[in-house]
């Protein structure tokens, strides 16, 4: 029965692929969450020192403007990568789950074939 042992191989590869993915997005999203607060920090100490918070106003810092479309877009990143997790933790579960079918199976085998044997 060794095509259900690399099969058990195969499933078991997929799980862990599927774990690295998931963290993958997970490290992502973390790193733009935080570079996201840091431009939220440098936004508020430039928009103090102009002394103007209204971001359609003339004489808005250019770089708190620049910084403000910066972060908005790593706020839109992190919304898509939520879409991407969710579908990865969906993957992973299905992965799981053939996995545990997989090894259900090469086990109830394995019983057979030491049955056999005695």
């Amino acid at each position: 029965m060794k095509s259900r042992e690399s099969h058990v191989r195969l499933k078991q590869f997929q799980v862990n692929e599927k774990t690295r993915q998931l963290g993958q997005i997970q490290l992502m999203m973390a790193e733009m969450e935080k570079m996201a607060a840091e431009l939220e920090y440098q936004i508020i100490a430039e928009e103090k020192k102009a002394g103007n918070t209204d971001p359609s106003h003339f004489a808005y810092p250019t770089f708190a403007k620049a910084a403000r479309q910066r972060s908005d877009n790593l706020q839109t990143s992190i919304k898509e990568l939520k879409v991407q997790l969710d579908a990865a933790e969906l993957a992973l579960e299905e992965a799981q789950a053939e996995f545990d079918k997989a090894t259900a199976l090469e086990e109830r085998d394995a019983g057979h074939r030491s049955n056999r044997a005695v």
